[in-house]
């Protein structure tokens, strides 16, 4: 029975990635939309429940008028039957209904809204671009995305079983002491009238409020994560006593903006009690005041009483359960800055696969630079022919990586066109153009995963052979033997910790070597693919990587000239230009910024000092 309830709506469905809209209702509503068949069922049930509750309280009245009429000998004899069918009442159709209600709103509405909020936020966010996640802390990001799926959740779940409960529990209250007297109506619903307006007055100062604190926990849970991402950083330069003033910032104005949210729940909690006070004597005091007179019996009178005293249990509930609305909506909102942005690159509609047939790369008059004007690429052309090695020198900024950032996709260029085999990158999906690329990076973060995890992340469907085999030819599969972890797990199975902390700079330069050499796309990018490596173990790669290159497009980025000399092509790069070109020897001939560089090397690597 569980199951099924849990299984009628899949928060995990296979559905279009779309920007998440930014405003706080229509965002609601784009989760709601997969439970719509269901949440008439649930109003329902929540109706048939609350009036069920108000009908006992009457009821309970009625057999006090009973008892008083009746005499206790022949009490059972007059209305055993009557009793007898409340009990089955009670015991059997009362439980169904409220099962049935809480079997929805848990089980249905409860148990998927939460996932499907994280897992369409965190879908959305795999699409953003790499500078999007450069801008942010990967801390405030993840709490934005946890919390947005608790605040969604909570917030549709009270709103049944809270806000809209209470509504039909009042108006079966209102309807009862109507059939009773109508004039004992009229203070529920004057009260109702200034509950509603002081309610609506406290929370939507406390969706301010909410917001405010959200943003500052979000802050907290960034600054938090990025020290402890970065503790090897902290520890080494001793700066242990900054990271914890840069975090005690952080939590002072975490605790200022709660205490000014306590402070609304202070003041909410007096006022509160004074309307309450106001509701219990203007109901009680006149339903007395008609028993007084004969308009009413003393079971109408209890009738009366308990459903004051229950109106005035629920009503600190009720607003309770506003102001966490109001408090959650603040929540989304914060949230909605980081999720419902739009995404900068994306597929066009019915974008066809990249098809690779030779692997000739062009750059078309091509400029980024980054919304600012300068930096970045500026109008370069390039073309480099199926299966040419090119190396890419320069300084610092001179516009390498910006250059592979844009054959990636990581960026859109600003002006003019890159292709590969004729296809416009910007036309293709952008996961067939990264299947085509392979790239080794001077960040050789490693997922915080097996070692076989991360290996097999290059091709998936490979086999432990193929798997082994790429280990032994990026130099790994002997260190990796050694390998174990707290857990006991060894070898391949081993976990390497967070960005790979657990194992050596050269370790995880080796590992990502073997996940690019299992992935074998016939584009190959080496950015500073050996700096993690001793000299020894260089000379080693140096063999593989050239194996690797035979057949492949390459473009090579190093500051190690040796690395490239021996390539089929060397490109200079300066301020976003390509301003040399040609073969090592040519371009050592040629007398120019290239000669010059590896003229100045010391040690082999290139200095930045050099116009």
């Amino acid at each position: 029975m569980y199951r099924f309830f849990e299984n009628l709506v899949d928060p995990f469905a296979d559905r279009d990635v779309e920007t998440p809209p930014a405003a706080l209702w229509p965002y609601v509503k784009s989760q709601l939309r997969p439970f719509r068949p269901l949440l008439a069922l649930m109003a329902l049930s929540g109706v048939a429940v609350a009036l069920i509750e108000t009908g006992l309280i009457f009821y309970s009245g009625r057999v006090i008028d009973l008892m008083e009429s009746s005499a206790p000998g022949t009490f059972f004899d007059e209305h055993g039957l009557e009793l007898l069918l409340v009990v089955v009442f009670v015991l059997l159709i009362r439980p169904l209904f409220i099962g049935l209600n809480h079997l929805l709103l848990e089980q249905t509405l409860a148990g998927n809204m939460q996932e499907q909020v994280r897992w369409r936020a965190h879908r959305h966010l795999l699409g953003q671009s790499v500078g999007f996640f450069q801008n942010d802390f990967a801390g405030r990001l993840t709490n934005r995305v946890m919390k947005q799926g608790e605040a969604v959740e909570d917030s549709t779940y009270m709103a049944f079983e809270g806000i809209w409960y209470s509504i039909s529990y009042v108006l079966g209250a209102a309807l009862i002491l109507t059939g009773i007297a109508p004039v004992l109506a009229l203070p529920l619903l004057g009260w109702v009238v200034v509950y509603g307006l002081y309610t609506r007055s406290i929370a939507l100062r406390v969706s301010a409020a909410s917001e405010s604190w959200s943003d500052a926990r979000s802050m907290v849970t960034a600054r938090v994560v990025d020290a402890y991402s970065n503790i090897e950083t902290i520890k080494l330069f001793a700066t242990t006593g900054g990271e914890e003033r840069y975090v005690l910032s952080a939590m002072r104005r975490l605790r200022l903006r709660f205490q000014r949210f306590l402070r609304l729940m202070t003041e909410l909690s007096f006022g509160l009690n004074v309307i309450n006070g106001v509701l219990i004597v203007a109901m009680l005091g006149p339903a007395i005041w008609m028993w007084s007179i004969g308009r009413v019996s003393v079971g109408e009178v209890a009738a009366v009483s308990a459903l004051t005293l229950r109106l005035n249990g629920m009503s600190g509930w009720i607003m309770w359960v506003t102001v966490r609305l109001f408090e959650h909506a603040g929540t989304i909102r914060e949230g909605l800055r980081s999720i419902a942005t739009p995404l900068s690159v994306t597929d066009r509609p019915g974008a066809p696969a990249l098809m690779v047939r030779e692997a000739s790369i062009r750059f078309d008059e091509v400029s980024h630079h980054y919304g600012k004007g300068q930096g970045g690429l500026d109008r370069v052309s390039l073309h480099i022919p199926a299966g040419q090695k090119v190396g890419l020198v320069g300084r610092s900024g001179a516009g390498k990586s910006s250059l592979v950032n844009l054959l990636l996709r990581f960026r859109d260029a600003e002006e003019g066109r890159i292709e590969i085999d004729g296809q416009d990158v910007a036309q293709v999906t952008q996961s067939s153009l990264r299947a085509a690329i392979g790239m080794v990076s001077q960040d050789s973060s490693l997922l915080h995963r097996s070692i076989r995890a991360n290996i097999l992340y290059g091709k998936p469907d490979a086999s432990d052979a193929e798997m082994i085999a790429a280990a032994r030819r990026a130099e790994a599969h002997e260190f990796i033997q050694s390998l174990s972890d707290p857990n006991n797990r060894s070898g391949y199975n081993a976990q390497v910790g967070e960005r790979g902390v657990k194992l050596s700079g050269g370790q995880r330069q080796r590992i990502s070597l073997a996940r690019v050499i299992l992935k074998d796309a016939p584009i190959l990018v080496l950015d500073e693919a050996t700096s993690a490596l001793d000299s020894e173990v260089e000379a080693a790669i140096q063999e593989t990587l050239f194996g690797l290159m035979e057949g492949k497009t390459v473009i090579a980025i190093a500051h190690r000239l040796s690395t490239i000399s021996q390539l089929d092509r060397i490109l200079v790069m300066d301020q976003g230009r390509i301003v040399e070109d040609g073969s090592h020897d040519g371009l050592l001939a040629h007398g120019g910024i290239y000669a010059g560089l590896w003229a100045r090397q010391s040690g082999g690597f290139l200095g930045t000092d050099v116009a």
